[in-house]
């Protein structure tokens, strides 16, 4: 729980200084870039948890693939770097989507499914978290096949996971526990 307050934390200095330079809109582009970058690489983001790439070669291997951004997120690279929070860089980006989002006035749902989304089923979904939330909110859907079917829906802080993957987690662990 603390790490999701620590990228809260991250995600909100680095929007007040998007702000504060008026860059919002590359901070925002840049955001994305690294949300999707981490999550589609899993070479990436076991890179940037492992206790065994020292920390200058993390800065240098996300420097080199986010060569083209904005001089406010190289500078929040390094404090995370320094900071040994670097792990922590996709979740700040997903924060500062979403904190960003809510500033313009837009909720960002995010949508984890094992095949791409139709455009009526993305609709649908939209419509739902718009009845759920009452509020806008722009869809960002991804493909993780490992979730072998069904969704993961994120809207902010709250969760639903419906899941395969998950619902056979939840039956293996109660066939473990009634043995």
């Amino acid at each position: 729980m603390s790490e999701s307050r620590a990228a809260v934390r991250y995600a909100k200095a680095t929007l007040d200084q998007a702000i504060e330079n008026k860059a919002l809109d590359a901070m925002e582009v840049d955001m994305r870039s690294i949300a999707e970058t981490i999550s589609a690489s899993k070479e990436l983001s076991d890179a940037l948890s492992s206790p065994i790439v020292n920390s200058a070669d993390k800065k240098n291997i996300l420097l080199a693939v986010f060569k083209d951004t904005n001089a406010i997120t190289k500078g929040l690279i390094g404090v995370l770097v320094d900071n040994k929070r670097i792990s922590l860089l996709n979740e700040v980006a997903l924060k500062y989507l979403i904190i960003n989002e809510d500033l313009k006035g837009q909720g960002v749902a995010f949508v984890t499914t094992a095949v791409p989304l139709t455009a009526d089923l993305e609709k649908k979904i939209l419509d739902k978290v718009i009845e759920l939330t009452g509020k806008k909110v722009v869809l960002k859907s991804t493909i993780d096949e490992k979730i072998l079917g069904g969704f993961v829906l994120r809207v902010g802080d709250l969760q639903y996971d419906a899941s395969i993957a998950s619902k056979l987690g939840n039956l293996k662990r109660e066939f473990t526990n009634s043995l």
